[in-house]
């Protein structure tokens, strides 16, 4: 086995060009913060780490924890929670590390827990523009996927739904610029 398929963090590589805004909604990595439920879109999201010792960066911007190595590159770790501006807690033994990619450069986000990995239909996805009110610039929409089970006899069926609050790591991570 190679040394690359031994990683546990290791994710599968991004896509050279972004698809469309539509094809990014489907593939979402979902995540926890403050016992709500997140999603990035999936090509943005280079890995999955534990959380290893992080640097503290002095005068930097409160949303910055700090720095890390990954593989000898210096990356930069903001707390989302922090960024969000909902509740803090103390890392735990599920906190995660999302290195994502903003369009100019790989950041390190800091979240509660990785859920799973959506691919969500048309149908399962609220654009931004139809949910209505003042939403940041940073949301993209609510994802409404169909939680499916196996019955008896193996038939699947619709046992519910959850929410997803669809974000685009782009303007969100850009904030951190403006402290």
């Amino acid at each position: 086995m190679s040394e690359l398929a031994k990683r546990s963090t290791l994710m599968p590589a991004a896509p050279a060009a972004p698809p469309s805004r539509q094809a990014d909604l489907r593939e979402l990595l979902a995540f926890v913060l403050a016992g709500e439920a997140y999603a990035f879109p999936l090509y943005r999201v280079r890995e999955i780490l534990k959380p290893p010792p992080i640097t503290p960066v002095p005068r930097a911007s409160r949303h910055v924890l700090g720095i890390v190595s990954v593989r000898g590159v210096i990356t930069t770790v903001v707390d989302l929670r922090r960024l969000m501006q909902v509740e803090e807690t103390p890392p735990n033994k599920s906190s995660r590390i999302l290195l994502v990619d903003t369009g100019g450069e790989v950041l390190g986000a800091l979240v509660d827990e990785v859920l799973q990995v959506y691919r969500l239909a048309e149908d399962e996805v609220e654009l931004a523009g139809v949910v209505g009110g003042e939403l940041s610039d940073h949301v993209l929409g609510i994802g409404r996927p169909r939680v499916r089970t196996r019955d008896g006899e193996g038939v699947a069926r619709e046992a519910g739904r959850d929410l997803l609050i669809l974000l685009d790591p782009q303007p969100l991570l850009a904030r951190i610029e403006r402290g």
